[in-house]
C-alpha cells in the first residue's frame, strides 16, 4: 500500500499545479495569451500569426507524447502532412466545407497514429524512433507516388470555402480568428490531459514504466492511447494549416518537419505546458524574419539548439519556471 501511495502521489505532484498560486498563475497565462491572440493581429501579420499557432499546436502535439508519455518519435510529419493532404484533397476536390475538410484529416490523422502506434509500441528506446521514422518515411514515399497528392507539386490553390457554409475565410482576420479558436481548444484540451488521472498514470509509467505494470496499470494501452492523442492533435494542426496556406505539399510529410517539431519542443521546454509554444514562436519567427539567408537559416537554427543545450537543457519556459519556482 506504501508502494502504491508514492506511485501516485510522485505522478500527482508532477502533473498537477502544487498550489493554489500555480493554479491561479497558469490561469492568468492563459488569460494572457488570449489577450495576445486577440491583439496581435491588430500589429503583426495575419498570416505570419496562423503559420505560429499552427506549429505551436503541433509542438504541443508532440510534447504531449514526449514530455509526459516519455516516447520519441521522430515521424510526427506522417501524421501533420497525411492530415494536411486529405483536408486539401476532401476541401478542392470533393467540396467539403472547412470544418469538414478539416475534420477529415484530423480523423485521418488519428486513424494511422492508431495503426502506426500499435506498431511502435512493442518496443522502447532507440527502437521505438527509429520504428516511427521508419513507418514516416513510407508515408513520404506513399505521397510522392499517390496521384491524389499530386506527387511533386502537391496540391496548391485549396479554397478556404465558407465555415459552416456561411462565414467567408477568403479574409486573412476571419481565417485567423477561426485558427486562434482552434489552437485555444487544442491547447486547453492538452492542458486537461495532462492534469488528469490519465494524465497522472502516463507520467507514472515514463517515470516508472515496471512499476506501474506491478501496481496492475496496463502501460500498452497508455502509450498507444496517447500515441493517437498526440497524432490526432498534429493532424488537427496539419488540416489547418492547410486551409490557412490552401497548399499541401511534400514538405508537410518530409522527415524535417519531425525534426523541427522535437527542436520546437527542447528549445521551447520540453515537458512543460507552454513551452512548446515559445518554441514554435522562436523557430518559426527565425524562418520567416531570416529567410533571406536562405540555407543560412538551418545553420543558425542549430546554433540555437547548441546553444539551448548547452546553456539551459531545459528549455526557455523550463528555465523561467526553474528561475520563478514555479511549474509552467
Amino acid at each position: 500500500m506504501a508502494d502504491t501511495a508514492a506511485l501516485d502521489a510522485a505522478p500527482i505532484a508532477a502533473a498537477l499545479p502544487t498550489s493554489r498560486d500555480d493554479k491561479a498563475l497558469h490561469r492568468l497565462i492563459f488569460v494572457g495569451i488570449a489577450v495576445l491572440l486577440v491583439v496581435a493581429p491588430l500589429v503583426l501579420y495575419p498570416v505570419y500569426l496562423m503559420k505560429v499557432l499552427c506549429f505551436a499546436l503541433f509542438a504541443l502535439a508532440f510534447n504531449l507524447l514526449l514530455g509526459y508519455g516519455g516516447l520519441l518519435s521522430f515521424g510526427h510529419a506522417a501524421y501533420f502532412g497525411m492530415a494536411s493532404y486529405l483536408c486539401a484533397y476532401t476541401a478542392k476536390s470533393l467540396g467539403f466545407t472547412p470544418e469538414l475538410a478539416i475534420l477529415a484529416g484530423t480523423v485521418t490523422a488519428a486513424l494511422l497514429g492508431l495503426v502506426f502506434g500499435a506498431l511502435a509500441i512493442r518496443r522502447q528506446g532507440i527502437y521505438f524512433s527509429m520504428i516511427t521514422l521508419a513507418l514516416a518515411q513510407m508515408v513520404f514515399f506513399f505521397s510522392l507516388q499517390a496521384k491524389f497528392t499530386g506527387g511533386e507539386d502537391g496540391i496548391q490553390a485549396v479554397p478556404r470555402g465558407n465555415l459552416f457554409g456561411a462565414i467567408s475565410l477568403a479574409d486573412d482576420r476571419v481565417m485567423y480568428a477561426v485558427v486562434a479558436v482552434v489552437f485555444m481548444a487544442g491547447m486547453l484540451l492538452i492542458y486537461r490531459i495532462i492534469h488528469s488521472p490519465f494524465g497522472q498514470v502516463l507520467k507514472a509509467i515514463r517515470d516508472n514504466e515496471p512499476r506501474a505494470i506491478s501496481l496492475g496499470y496496463r502501460a500498452s494501452q497508455y502509450k498507444l492511447a496517447v500515441f493517437v492523442l498526440s497524432a490526432t492533435l498534429a493532424g488537427l494542426a496539419g488540416s489547418t494549416k492547410a486551409i490557412v496556406f490552401q497548399l499541401a505539399s511534400l514538405t508537410d510529410v518530409h522527415w524535417s518537419m519531425s525534426g523541427e517539431v522535437v527542436l520546437m519542443t527542447l528549445v521551447g521546454g520540453m515537458g512543460t505546458v507552454f513551452g512548446p509554444i515559445v518554441g514554435a514562436l522562436v523557430i518559426v519567427t527565425m524562418e520567416t524574419y531570416l529567410a533571406q539567408f536562405g540555407a543560412w537559416v538551418t545553420i543558425i537554427q542549430g546554433c540555437v539548439f547548441v546553444l539551448c543545450v548547452l546553456l539551459f537543457r531545459e528549455g526557455i519556459v523550463g528555465l523561467i519556471a526553474r528561475m520563478i519556482r514555479r511549474p509552467l
